[in-house]
């Protein structure tokens, strides 16, 4: 299994811009083989950005398409279909992929 994320640093008061982006994408993960899962996930705050970080997990590392040889985010992300015209962004996102060593999941775990 791997666990892809892409790291987002959103411009302080871009927040709602960003998260009606992607509210609103048409997303076409649950056709892709191999997915299993997608999680966006809002994190700390600092005094220009909000990060964020989609979280994808996939049966291996085979199976994630739209990524170049060496990993990178594909261009799509660059600007997350963000109709604006000023990107929402502190740099470029940044991928980080893991491969899943070890799971625990408690089986009655709630939604």
């Amino acid at each position: 299994m791997l666990i892809a994320m892409n790291r987002f640093q959103v411009k302080t008061g871009s927040e709602k811009a960003f998260e009606t982006v992607w509210a609103t994408r048409e997303s076409y993960l649950g056709n892709m083989a191999g997915f299993v899962e997608f999680h966006l996930l809002k994190g700390p705050v600092a005094d220009d950005h909000t990060l964020y970080s989609s979280h994808t997990t996939w049966v291996d590392k085979a199976r994630i398409r739209g990524l170049d040889p060496v990993g990178r985010v594909p261009p799509r992300h660059a600007r997350a279909d963000n109709k604006t015209g000023e990107s929402l962004y502190l740099g470029h996102p940044k991928f980080e992929g893991f491969e899943v060593i070890q799971s625990e999941r408690k089986s009655s775990a709630a939604a």
